[in-house]
């Protein structure tokens, strides 16, 4: 059987997702009747709801008497660490670059990555039918960016596709019609090599990601080296660190479309899933014990972010969720890390829980999963990781690139100043846009996204990946306003409302329960200020004049999980229920958090 390996590895939205679709349509891997859910490659509800892929997957597609196995990537920098370990266990990738926007951060990111591994790309101009598409621009950035990379003579005669995911064509030249993607399919056996390794020579395969099923356990999703495993076989596990382990191999799982279905027996540079090895874990080799030839362990990136995650202790705890108890957090964290190998966790006092990953939309994700399940939980403010090297104290850098209208760039670059960025390059990118490339401690970034919007009236565009570790560079101006907190309990009233609006900008509806402690809104000026948001009016049997004139209260502000752990301080917590998310002062009572300030 002709086997041929790829990933596809693109920015944010270039339409990763979109193309795999196209080719799983029109592959023949599907029958004429089954029905098909667009995007079918992101399956879980956030990934649709986002429209943004957060985990690797695969699949496989049959074409001619060629098997495809395609990976799709994650685009997002947070999830950066999937992509690297993907590229380990394919021949080529797919580089997708939208005919607009062109070379963006997470471009150069995996790119960079593709061409360390010695890969030489297909590149794939997409959405060429946008009405402001240049495809030959494109193209000369794609280039551009190679030589930058020092990428080889045989990576620069990269093959060139025009295609539309969305309209289902590919096209070798910009003159031809696009009818459909059989242009793609023949580049791919043409240009893709054929895996190395033979069945003829002892085991050697290697994990890349991880998948867990509640009846057999760990499942670790494979690429053959070299030889041939079949179900029931007794192989050796090799570890990261070392170490050895022997077992079986209970179940072979192969993939065909979106579909698994058990195999007896794959052969060299075939992409299965294997089950049966309780520790397997990614970056593990499985070899013949005879003749044991372990493949180098992969290398997984370091986390550049924490965050205190916490049992829920306001007063309204235990009303809206299901789980809230340490070691229902306990239990579910420990699940998260069996499959989420970018993240780490560690219990740091009685139902405290230090969860550290790749950057805020990382950790998001996995708080929006729990509460979903019903977990009830307090996060703390994010804190970028600090290491120390030689005595000197270190901290992540992040390569930032903003797209922003020309008339807001002189307010976003002063902005950015405050965090401590540094301005690399600024090029007018036509219809009266400009893009700027920034160096930023990560740290400025916490909170930025929100004012960054605002600053751009909503119409900039900002993405950032990982630079390198630099010496810690001062501290980052956070937020410039205050809180507005309640101090009473209760259920909050229009009139008390009606009558805070002036303060500052609100987070609650009238009947919203409070308590003591919470913040209802953030004040217009720098300081907190404690506010009675359940005061009615006072009656008498007297008759006012303009008694009743009608209240007329502004929308309050919406808060989601992101922009709550974007706008807290350090003497504040996100808490998030089922039901609602809340911000509250970590000390409760006004006049213990006074005398907590003095101190």
């Amino acid at each position: 059987m002709n086997i041929r390996n790829i990933a596809v590895i693109a920015h944010v939205d270039h339409g990763k997702t979109t193309l795999v679709d196209g080719l799983l349509r029109q592959s023949g891997t599907f029958g004429d009747h089954e029905q098909v859910d667009e995007r079918a490659m992101d399956s879980n509800a956030l990934e649709r709801e986002r429209g943004i892929t957060i985990l690797s997957k695969n699949t496989a597609i049959r074409y001619k008497d060629f098997k495809f196995n395609i990976i799709d990537t994650p685009g997002h920098a947070d999830f950066g660490g999937e992509v690297e370990r993907v590229l380990k266990m394919v021949d080529s990738v797919l580089l997708l670059v939208d005919a607009q926007e062109g070379v963006m951060p997470q471009t150069k990111f995996v790119v960079k990555k593709a061409i360390g591994f010695g890969i030489r790309p297909i590149v794939v101009v997409n959405k060429v039918d946008k009405p402001a598409a240049e495809p030959d621009r494109v193209i000369n950035e794609v280039f551009d960016l190679l030589v930058d990379m020092d990428a080889s003579e045989e990576q620069l005669e990269f093959p060139i596709l025009y295609a539309s995911g969305i309209n289902g064509f590919a096209k070798l030249s910009l003159e031809e019609e696009g009818k459909d993607l059989q242009p793609l399919f023949e580049t791919i056996i043409k240009e893709v090599p054929a895996p190395s390794g033979t069945e003829e020579n002892p085991i050697q395969a290697q994990v890349f990601t991880l998948d867990y099923d509640n009846y057999v356990g760990k499942i670790g999703i494979t690429r053959i080296f070299n030889g041939q495993l079949k179900k029931g076989q007794t192989l050796q596990l090799v570890k990261a660190d070392g170490e050895k382990l022997s077992g079986r191999i209970t179940k072979l799982i192969g993939f065909h479309g979106l579909a698994r279905m058990e195999i007896e027996e794959a052969g060299a540079g075939d992409i299965v899933a294997i089950a049966g090895f309780e520790t397997i874990d990614v970056g593990d080799s499985l070899v013949d014990p005879a003749n044991p030839m372990p493949l180098d362990p992969l290398h997984i990136e370091e986390p550049t972010l924490s965050v205190m995650l916490s049992v829920n202790d306001s007063p309204l705890a235990g009303t809206e969720g299901k789980h809230v108890t340490s070691n229902k957090l306990r239990d579910r964290l420990e699940k998260e890390m069996n499959t989420n190998i970018a993240m780490k966790y560690e219990e740091v006092g009685d139902g405290r829980f230090k969860v550290s990953g790749r950057g805020e939309l990382q950790i998001t994700v996995l708080a929006e999963n729990m509460r979903r399940e019903g977990f009830e939980f307090a996060i703390a403010r994010p804190e970028v990781i600090v290491k120390e090297e030689a005595g000197v104290r270190m901290e992540t850098f992040e390569h930032l690139v903003v797209d922003v209208p020309e008339e807001f760039s002189g307010s976003v670059i002063e902005k950015l100043g405050k965090r401590k960025a540094e301005m690399k390059a600024m090029v007018p990118m036509g219809s009266g846009s400009t893009r700027m490339e920034f160096e930023i401690p990560a740290r400025g970034l916490i909170g930025l996204r929100n004012q960054f919007l605002t600053e751009t009236k909503g119409e900039g565009v900002m993405n950032h990946s990982f630079l390198e570790y630099r010496p810690y560079s001062g501290s980052v101006e956070s937020r410039t306003n205050g809180a507005l907190i309640s101090m009473e309990k209760g259920e909050a009233l229009s009139y008390s409302i009606f009558n805070l609006q002036d303060r500052g900008i609100m987070f609650i509806h009238p009947q919203t329960k409070v308590y003591v402690g919470m913040v209802i809104g953030e004040h217009a000026r720098p300081n907190d200020l404690d506010v009675n948001p359940i005061k009615g009016k006072q009656l008498t049997n007297v008759r006012a004049s303009g008694a009743d004139d009608a209240i007329k209260i502004v929308p309050p502000r919406e808060i989601t999980l992101e922009n709550a752990l974007e706008w807290i301080e350090d003497d504040e917590l996100v808490e998030v229920t089922p039901k609602n998310i809340r911000i509250r002062k970590k000390i409760l009572e006004p006049n213990m958090r006074k005398r907590a300030k003095k101190d």
